[in-house]
């Protein structure tokens, strides 16, 4: 994965994203998902390791002591063929450098257990600049709702509307974003993000189901009961 030519800027935030080439798949089964969860914890630092030597050593990483962190990670989600970040640099050119780190370790490991060759990703990631502040506002909801479009319902009952808690249930249980973390449920993963750059728009988990809900409201026009 290429290093973006133009900087990040220290203090900003920014949404980072990519997908697989020709909208591949890059996540199989949970398998694959847990892996590139551990690499957002592992590859994150400014020394250089041996990330495979990490993980083979330790099955749940998330006690390593990787020192000095590239970025900060303010919230993340996995979907089946892409995968969303917001991101503030911790260093000079630390998103950069993360980035590259992150997408050789799973490309390598990808590959490698597919038995494949080739680019995993559709090209360079994208970055969008979050400096307005009800943009970054809204990627905490925009993230954090991307689940929802794996909501799997019969045939018989294609038209009915999720309940408020159908909603909840499903986000809280999707193992493979942030959100989790903001509601205060507890697990190991939670280490993978550091909210304390940002800035703090929700004071509880209330605070932060109540804003999903606003957002989804207005994106829709309907309300989640």
């Amino acid at each position: 994965m290429a290093i973006r030519p133009v900087p990040f800027v220290s203090g900003e935030f920014y949404h980072v994203y990519n997908r697989g080439t020709d909208k591949r798949v890059l996540f199989r089964d949970d398998t694959d998902r847990q892996r590139f969860m551990k690499l957002l914890y592992v590859s994150n630092s400014v020394e250089s390791v041996n990330v495979r030597n990490i993980l083979r050593k330790n099955n749940e990483p998330y006690h390593y002591e990787r020192g000095e962190t590239l970025v900060h990670i303010g919230a993340y989600c996995l979907m089946p063929n892409h995968f969303h970040l917001l991101l503030t640099p911790a260093v000079d050119d630390g998103i950069s450098l993360f980035m590259q780190k992150l997408g050789t370790g799973y490309s390598m490991y990808f590959n490698k257990r597919y038995n494949r060759r080739g680019t995993l990703f559709e090209g360079p990631f994208q970055s969008r600049w979050a400096g307005e502040d009800i943009y970054l506002k809204y990627l905490y909801a925009y993230i954090h709702l991307n689940p929802l479009k794996l909501w799997s319902r019969p045939e018989t009952d294609s038209n009915s509307k999720l309940s408020q808690s159908e909603t909840l249930t499903f986000l809280q249980n999707y193992p493979y974003s942030s959100l989790p973390d903001y509601l205060q449920l507890q697990r190991a993963e939670k280490v993978i993000i550091n909210p304390a750059p940002f800035p703090d728009y929700f004071y509880t988990s209330a605070d932060h189901i109540d804003e999903l809900q606003d957002w989804l409201q207005n994106e829709t026009g309907e309300s989640l009961t």
